[in-house]
């Protein structure tokens, strides 16, 4: 009998609450060095291209097993996580996935499948610098992380240093990305190759509960860039910019990221400065021929700010509002998630929704949201967006839409060619969306410290994320009303 991807979700969920009795609990009651993570995740997407190209809907179910083994000798520690992903459909198991890992290429070097093997992570440690219990040198691919996670939140090659402590945290280091260590990804997304990344901040608590901030980092783009010539098709993975870009930005939040702070009002902001310049070859004329400037330089400043508020109105629930804005030419560094605990709970949520993805770039977003958390046992956060262009003559950054404009053949109605749907000039609305995130929980577990980074969750949950989002008049009329997205996880760790 062929099971459908709802009853498939049901057995994952069966198996989470068999293993969730305590008697096998009992089993992880002591921190281990070695483990394995199993997930399954069921997902529906339906009109990512808000409906202006045929398919592109995503029904299906994933198992993502994921290995790990750590080990600690005096000051030194190693750790490693292996991935191995099966699924019925091209779905995504990972928070940490991004979504352009499908571009079309001429050889197929970077177009993700239904199945493959990783690696996630392989470092080693050194925590003897400081006789701090939250200093840590790693060198490898690790996760690299902070708070709101608009900064960093990836696994890539780094020498990180990080220190920890009751009044001060402080994080530096550089990173580059070589390799997306995966089956199916072969080639690096044009905009990671020979991109270096350095980056440095800290915080202090300057008073208890409240904390100041400075970040900065800076991108050093040197990669060779492919020059388009007549008569030969481009690939979308050929490098068409690079360039220098720097970020600094100050801080200032109540802890507001710890969901276990019982504060009566949390609150954060961030305001944030960028400048750089970059390089960028100018596409073939109208006529197959080339340009007359291989190339443009362009001076880049922007600037953005991220602020938002949170009441307890009890020890269970919380309501808040929050509030971002990015100029029209700012850009993240490409090591973001954008994902967080803003709501108050321990489920991580995305800042610019769970359809859309909005990222800080020409956008501004009004924020409302409520939560509400039962012990250790379950939370859930409904939250609405609203969405806006800063500059309504230029583009904005979502890889959460992919709606395309097509040139169709008169007489047949055959798709010759697709390209990017252009927003609708002077139009600021891009929509509007509600997110709903549930999760149950079933064991905290207890795992080593130097895996905090890696492993942010406890050792069994069943989570539901799912938001619908409504394109604005910045969209047009040519559009479907709305889209979604929706997952249901189910985690156990062994």
């Amino acid at each position: 009998m062929k099971l459908n991807p709802f009853m498939k979700a049901g057995i994952g969920l069966t198996f989470a609450l068999i293993w969730s009795c305590p008697t096998l609990a009992a089993m992880t009651e002591a921190p281990k060095n070695f483990g394995l993570e199993v997930k399954i995740t069921g997902q529906s997407e339906d009109d990512r291209d808000l409906g202006t190209a045929p398919g592109g809907d995503v029904n299906g179910v994933g198992l993502d097993l994921r290995p790990w083994i750590y080990g600690e000798s005096g000051a030194w520690s190693a750790y490693a996580m292996g991935q191995a992903v099966t699924s019925t459909d091209i779905i995504e198991t990972d928070t940490l996935q991004q979504s352009d890992g499908n571009e079309t290429t001429n050889n197929s070097d970077r177009e993700t499948k239904k199945n493959y093997l990783a690696m996630r992570e392989f470092w080693v440690g050194y925590s003897g610098f400081t006789p701090y219990p939250g200093e840590i040198l790693k060198l490898g691919r690790q996760r690299l992380r902070n708070d709101d996670g608009q900064w960093r939140d990836t696994n890539i090659e780094a020498l990180n240093w990080t220190f920890d402590t009751t009044l001060l945290r402080a994080n530096a280091g550089v990173a580059e990305r070589f390799s997306e260590y995966r089956t199916d990804l072969k080639e690096l997304s044009p905009k990671d190759k020979d991109r270096l990344h350095a980056y440095a901040d800290a915080a202090y608590q300057w008073t208890p509960g409240n904390w100041v901030g400075i970040r900065g980092h800076h991108t050093h783009d040197d990669g060779k860039l492919d020059y388009p010539q007549p008569g030969v098709p481009t690939d979308s993975l050929d490098k068409k910019q690079n360039g220098d870009i720097s970020w600094l930005g100050l801080t200032a939040d109540s802890d507001a990221y710890n969901w276990r702070n019982t504060n009566q009002l949390n609150y954060w902001g961030s305001i944030t400065g960028m400048r750089g310049d970059t390089d960028t070859v100018n596409p073939l004329n109208a006529d197959g021929t080339r340009p007359t400037e291989a190339k443009r330089g362009d001076d880049l400043n922007g600037w953005a700010t991220d602020v938002g508020v949170r009441l307890r109105l009890d020890p269970q629930w919380q309501v808040g509002a929050a509030y971002a804005r990015a100029s029209a030419e700012y850009q993240q560094n490409g090591l973001e998630s954008n994902r967080s605990n803003y709501t108050g709970t321990r489920s991580r949520v995305h800042r610019f929704g769970e359809a859309f993805r909005g990222e800080m770039n020409n956008m501004q977003t009004a924020t409302l949201f409520g939560s509400w958390m039962l012990n250790d046992e379950y939370d859930a956060s409904l939250i609405y967006h609203k969405f806006w262009r800063v500059d309504g003559n230029k583009p904005v950054g979502s890889n959460g839409i992919n709606a395309v404009e097509n040139n169709t053949d008169d007489v047949t109605g055959a798709i010759l060619s697709s390209t990017s749907l252009p927003l609708n000039d002077g139009e600021k609305d891009l929509g509007q969306e509600m997110d709903l995130v549930v999760t149950k929980y079933f064991k905290q577990g207890l795992l080593p410290a130097a895996l905090s980074q890696s492993i942010d969750e406890p050792s069994a949950l069943v989570r539901f994320r799912g938001g619908v989002f409504k394109p604005g008049d910045a969209y047009g009329s040519q559009v479907d009303s709305y889209m979604h997205r929706a997952f249901i996880d189910v985690i156990w760790r062994f």
